[in-house]
């Protein structure tokens, strides 16, 4: 080593002598990718390490606690609300080396596997059992099963089949004090206090899980997947309830409006036209004869509706295609843009027609185009706002519209995020909908565990030592900070 060559920490050192120093990552040029996850926040931890299985992280987390510093969880860093960063520095615990499928029980449709194991890994492993996974976040060729858990997510099919928490039986846990722990188990239903619910979506301030027991579904009979396509985003919206009063609930009901259909059909090729005002993907199965009449009954209410044209996926390699322009609709987003910023929020159904109506006009007034993709059948929307990250009146008002679209939202009856969690990006918007006494129990909940703010610190709840207060606000506090910055 060069004799100019700065020299590790203490904490450094320790962590080196438990995980082997390949497995330590603590230089400023190595941390440079571990500064930001998929949010438009940024902050360097001190250092970055890779244990292999639960003892190490175990150790890894008792090791932090004797230097005083942060833990800071961390899969494949795919999170949109800025989970994954280390505000106040410390130790970033990266999950990507503990990436088996330890098991996978056909017979008792279940699987056992490690927190970086990729989502879609597992749906490939079970797939020649007649098995699925149901949870399919639209990023599921890169997101990991341990993020997936952390923010509870979602994704296209989650109208039918629930979310994450739906499909976890059970979750091994390295506590903030370094303890191992199983919370649930490998039943539908452990006795006692549902910790393993508690747990997931708890956004990396409670624990880290190092094994998770999931619930595996058998594969329908039939599918049949249907594209609709309308002249406006309202007529679509008014389809999403006309579909649902029908009697039907499809596994998905996706909406892609003309900005980000304009987008993506160039790149994709998906079949969408350019023209349309807005597109629904409609997905239903089952029994053969049921889907028959499901999709029947799904084309009719979008026709109520104004539908110009419905069509219906003939093949397999159709199917695909048509779900390849909704699965790959952020990463065209990403190649259109030199930057964007992705938002969730949550309404009611019935009150997509005038919310979809209130964000297009938010966006005209600050000057920024708005694409719009997202889970319509649950009324989880994903407005993605597309700026020049170099301008910093741009960042300014994307911060200001994204705080506006999230107020529309609670107005409208809704919540604050359907699946990318809470995070740094909404942990000031919490008292819009939650009462000072429903975030101290909250923060009762985390200290119980142990973290409070030393484990994910200034996360989710709005308060906290050392954290700003708000979102805008904490931006503009972290542009000044050495080492953290936007």
């Amino acid at each position: 080593m060069p004799t100019n060559a700065p020299t590790p920490s203490a904490l450094v050192r320790d962590l080196q002598a438990a995980l082997g120093e390949r497995h330590v990552l603590w230089a400023p040029e190595d941390l440079l990718v571990y500064e930001y996850d998929a949010s438009i926040d940024r902050a360097r931890p001190d250092v970055a390490v890779f244990p292999g299985d639960a003892e190490e992280t175990a150790a890894v987390v008792r090791i932090a606690n004797l230097h005083d510093v942060p833990v800071v969880p961390r899969g494949s860093g795919t999170g949109f609300a800025g989970g994954a960063i280390a505000v106040r520095g410390g130790v970033l615990i990266v999950t990507t080396r503990m990436n088996r499928i330890l098991q996978v029980d056909a017979e008792n449709r279940l699987a056992v596997v490690e927190p970086g194991v990729i989502n879609l890994a597992l749906q490939q492993a079970v797939a020649p059992h007649g098995l699925l996974y149901a949870p399919d976040p639209s990023s599921q060729r890169i997101c990991s099963l341990g993020g997936n858990i952390a923010n509870n997510s979602g994704g296209p099919h989650t109208l039918a089949h629930g979310s994450t928490v739906n499909h976890v039986l059970g979750v091994e846990v390295v506590l903030p004090d370094g303890r191992i722990t199983w919370l649930g188990g490998r039943q539908l239903d452990a006795p006692g206090v549902d910790l393993r619910g508690l747990f997931v979506g708890s956004e990396g301030t409670l624990g880290i899980a190092t094994k998770i027991c999931l619930r595996l579904m058998r594969q329908q009979e039939a599918v049949q997947t249907m594209l609709a396509i309308f002249d406006s985003v309202e007529a679509a919206s008014a389809a999403v309830s006309a579909v649902i009063r029908r009697g039907v609930v499809p596994v998905a009901l996706e909406m892609l409006d003309q900005e980000i259909i304009r987008i993506v059909e160039p790149q994709i090729h998906a079949g969408y036209p350019l023209d349309a005002g807005a597109v629904l993907l409609i997905e239903v199965e089952g029994l053969r004869e049921s889907v028959a009449i499901e999709a029947e009954a799904a084309i009719d209410a979008c026709r109520e509706q104004g539908a110009r044209e419905v069509r219906t996926a003939e093949s397999a390699p159709e199917r695909e295609r048509l779900w390849e322009g909704r699965k790959a609709g952020i990463g065209a987003v990403g190649a259109a843009s030199p930057a964007f910023y992705l938002l969730d929020g949550v309404v009611p159904r019935t009150k997509l027609p005038q919310t979809m109506q209130a964000v297009q006009e938010a966006s005209a007034r600050y000057g920024l185009r708005c694409a719009n993709i997202f889970h319509a059948g649950d009324g989880n929307l994903h407005p993605t706002v597309m700026f020049d990250p170099d301008d910093p009146d741009a960042v300014r008002r994307v911060l200001e519209l994204g705080g506006e679209i999230m107020r529309l939202c609670v107005q409208a009856g809704g919540s604050l995020t359907g699946e990318h969690g809470i995070g740094l990006e909404k942990r000031s918007y919490m008292e819009w909908i939650f009462s000072p006494e429903d975030l101290d129990a909250m923060g009762r909940v985390r200290a119980a565990f142990g973290g409070e703010e030393r484990f994910n610190p200034c996360k989710v709840l709005p308060s906290g030592h050392g954290c700003g207060t708000g979102h805008a606000t904490e931006i503009r506090h972290h542009l000044a900070t050495p080492g953290v910055y936007v």
